[in-house]
């Protein structure tokens, strides 16, 4: 099995980083989009203003998801950390949480590998 390549490894998780941050604001909009259009019953003035945002998320998601599996491939994670990534960018906060949390932990192995 190859080594960590830590400058390959550094690339992959700012990639990884900007789609979190993206597709956690997406979402965000996405469920505001949702509360107006269901819980505060806006005018279809609005909603049709705001149609977008959906596929925008959709698509946006997806490139999230390449992003998610060119880390943890590089990084050499466990199945249960690919799940834990994908759910996050489906569950409202999750990904901004996550992706601090991936931050450190990816850093550190990084810095390791790059040690060694």
């Amino acid at each position: 099995m190859a080594a960590l390549d830590p400058v390959k490894g550094r690339q992959a998780l700012q990639r990884y980083r900007v789609m979190a941050w993206v597709t956690g604001t997406m979402l965000l909009i996405l469920c505001l989009e949702l509360l107006l259009k269901y819980a505060v019953h806006v005018g279809p003035d609005v909603v049709s203003w705001t149609s977008w945002v959906p596929f925008a998320h959709g698509w946006i998601y997806v490139v999230y998801l390449v992003a998610v599996m060119d880390l943890w491939s590089k990084m050499r994670w466990s199945f249960g950390r690919l799940a834990a990534m994908v759910l996050a960018g489906v569950v409202p906060v999750m990904s901004f949480v996550l992706e601090r949390r991936v931050h450190a932990d990816a850093t550190a192995r990084l810095e390791a590998a790059q040690a060694y």
